[in-house]
């Protein structure tokens, strides 16, 4: 059986400590209000924090999801790079759900895809809701994504809020309850950062990530194709048709997924092939020890100037680069979101770890704590 081993990284906020309730003062980094009612008349909020710059993040309690996302330009222009919707009920439409995008979600209890939705974990297996295919992907028919999560303000002065979800035992065919926390903080140096806690009481799996797409020139302004990213991978897991790890590890060298030196997204995305044509492959970080924060990957967007850094303690990371967006969906602003209008880079263990014994292991065991984070830093030139 593989030895989990959890990412050391840890902030107080991620505890909770000293939580209290955001107020609506305009002077308040925190701010609360309605933002809905789910289809089963469960009230959703939702809470923008704002740094110095005038950076801004809002993050609602219904899959604790980043719904819109203000950084400058080069100009010191605002604009919202993240895509989704500006109201709760297209988030819950059945076209919506049918599609499941996962705009700015925490995607949990399994973030990416599990074979077949099975595993073996201690020499029992567990089946897993299947919802891709054959295949399991991100928790099931009703993730984290799905669900609304309960949220506090860890300290008002500061710029962060924390959201806790309790995932029953069985709950999408998971064994263990499952307690989960997730903190966003935005600091004063435009960085958003997103830290996960979990417990559990029985062994279980997890891979906990957010689901955001960017698109650095804004929300609905076209494509990323241009925009040039630098991954810090020099090896990727290849992907049979259904997008499940083959249990390789390759070299990114002399192939189209080397993004070791700035470039643009789309130079190369038709030789990608898929169908639809387009990246969405875990990457293996180039680390330091493992579970210490290093960078993992730089987008730089010629049009506007703006740059994203992404650090992580975490081994891998998967580059997507909205494929699947089709033109059926409107988005913000009445926009329409095409193929490769959003680009997604979330910080994982790789897909389908429980089922490759060479894979970083993912097992969470009673009495041990999941820890990890992810920083999003924004800049512009």
């Amino acid at each position: 059986m593989k030895k989990q081993i959890f990412p050391i990284v840890f902030t107080l906020l991620a505890l909770g400590i000293c939580a209290r309730t955001a107020t609506a003062d305009s002077k308040s980094p925190v701010t609360v209000k309605p933002f809905g009612t789910t289809n089963g008349g469960t009230k959703v909020e939702l809470y923008t924090l704002t740094n110095k710059n005038g950076v801004k993040v809002s993050i609602m309690t219904y899959g604790a999801t980043v719904v819109d996302l203000y950084t400058p330009d080069r100009s010191g222009k605002l604009a919202d790079i993240s895509l989704g919707f500006e109201s709760l009920k297209p988030y819950l439409t059945e076209s919506y759900l049918t599609k499941c995008p996962y705009f700015g979600a925490i995607a949990g209890r399994y973030a990416n895809r599990i074979a077949n939705g099975k595993f073996t974990l201690e020499g029992k297996t567990w089946q897993l809701a299947k919802n891709n295919g054959e295949n399991h992907l991100h928790g099931g028919v009703k993730g984290f994504d799905k669900q609304v999560w309960k949220a506090n303000v860890p300290e008002p002065t500061q710029a962060s809020v924390r959201f806790t979800l309790h995932s029953p035992d069985g709950q999408e065919g998971y064994p263990g309850a499952l307690d989960a926390a997730v903190t966003y903080t935005l600091t004063d140096n435009n960085e958003l950062r997103i830290s996960y806690v979990a417990t559990t009481d029985k062994p279980t799996v997890i891979n906990l990530t957010n689901h955001t797409y960017f698109n650095l020139a804004g929300a609905g302004n076209g494509s990323i194709l241009d925009q040039q990213l630098k991954l810090y991978a020099g090896h990727f897991t290849p992907v049979n048709k259904t997008l499940i790890p083959t249990g390789e590890i390759k070299s990114v060298e002399g192939t189209v997924m080397d993004f070791l030196k700035p470039t643009a997204i789309g130079l190369r995305i038709k030789e990608v092939g898929g169908d639809p044509i387009g990246y969405d492959h875990n990457f293996v970080l180039n680390k330091p020890p493992f579970g210490r924060m290093s960078i993992a990957a730089e987008v730089y967007d010629p049009k506007s100037g703006r740059v994203m850094k992404v650090y992580t303690d975490q081994p891998g990371i998967q580059f997507y680069s909205g494929n699947f967006l089709d033109g059926t969906i409107t988005g913000k602003r009445g926009k329409v979101y095409n193929q490769y209008d959003g680009f997604c880079l979330e910080t994982q263990h790789f897909p389908d770890s429980p089922n490759e014994p060479k894979f970083p292991g993912t097992e969470l065991k009673p009495g041990e704590t999941y820890k990890t984070v992810t920083v999003y830093q924004f800049s512009a030139k």
